[in-house]
């Protein structure tokens, strides 16, 4: 089957060197929204096998914007690894979270030198991902903390990938950006002030396993055994320093100093514990219905079902 993806959305990854060979196995295809720190869970599970020890034949895809919860919804993708909700929240796509393996946030609110701070980016352009993404939603949280309303004194710009709030920010087309590691790092490097961590403000789940509904009902055993895979690549991250730092270095293209830093920056805040993701989900739902304006009471289960990471960690031997 051939399949047509908008082009501002999709870049498919070149992993050929990361590719083995795989007989009788599953086959599906799982997006990445950015290349960046807190999304290697399941290119690294691809690279180091543990997908293939769980019978899963991934292609691995970088999808960006809302293209991958309408691509689910389809069919035309198996899973995501993003945790925006709010599609699900307004009823435009049934999908749900299965998993979280960052259930904090790592990005940074990173301003021009001579801000200095976030209660002088009123009036300012803020660069985010998508509306409906979690660079906004942790953009929202960050400016209510620092006394800022962000209806009204933000300037919020949906640009995308990361590299591209990056680069609009280094060009003087943004007053700040939303960055993620390493490229909150480099910009720091570039004279520019990281305002604000989210990891220091609030707890979300960042990155994790999104599925629809169909594939839920349809093949549990299937979303267990990648779930798997990513607990096996989280533990390998956490445990293997420098084999993950190699990893970093020929997934993102980047020097041994910029790995290690990535690396340094993520890796305590990688933690599949199903508690952490549902107190995350949990905020993030809170804020989602304030930014949708949505008045009703939105239960859990409408956007996340966490019993197969459950299932899947005591298989794994977890209490």
């Amino acid at each position: 089957m051939h399949f047509k993806w908008p082009k501002l959305f999709v870049v498919f990854l070149t992993l050929s060197i990361f590719t083995p060979t795989i007989d009788a196995a599953d086959k599906v295809r799982i997006s990445i929204s950015n290349l960046s720190g807190q999304f290697m869970t399941l290119p690294l599970a691809h690279k180091r096998g543990f997908l293939k020890e769980e019978g899963i034949d991934a292609e691995i895809i970088r999808v960006t914007g809302g293209a991958a919860s309408a691509a689910m919804s389809s069919g035309d993708l198996d899973y995501g690894t993003g945790m925006a909700i709010g599609g699900a929240m307004s009823g435009g796509f049934p999908v749900k979270v299965v998993a979280c393996f960052v259930p904090a946030p790592v990005f940074a609110l990173v301003a021009r030198a001579e801000i200095k701070s976030v209660p002088e980016l009123r009036g300012k352009t803020v660069g985010i991902s998508t509306f409906g993404g979690l660079s906004i939603f942790g953009a929202r949280v960050i400016a209510k903390h620092f006394g800022l309303d962000p209806d009204k004194d933000l300037k919020f710009v949906a640009v995308g990938a990361v590299e591209g709030r990056f680069i609009r920010l280094t060009q003087g087309l943004l007053d700040a950006a939303m960055l993620a590691p390493p490229l909150d790092t480099e910009a720091k490097k570039k004279g520019f002030n990281i305002l604000a961590r989210a990891e220091d403000i609030l707890i979300f789940p960042e990155t994790g396993l999104v599925t629809g509904a169909k594939k839920i009902q349809e093949k549990p055993d299937e979303i267990k055994r990648v779930i798997r895979a990513g607990v096996k690549a989280n533990r390998y991250i956490r445990a293997n320093r420098d084999g993950t730092i190699q990893f970093i270095m020929e997934w993102l293209k980047i020097t041994k100093e910029v790995a290690t830093t990535t690396y340094d920056g993520v890796v305590k805040v990688y933690n599949e514990d199903p508690s952490v993701c549902e107190k995350g989900l949990r905020v993030m739902i809170d804020e989602r219905k304030q930014a949708l304006k949505i008045t009703r009471d939105f239960a859990l289960s409408e956007v996340a079902d966490l019993s197969l990471i459950r299932e899947a960690l005591r298989e794994l031997g977890n209490k």
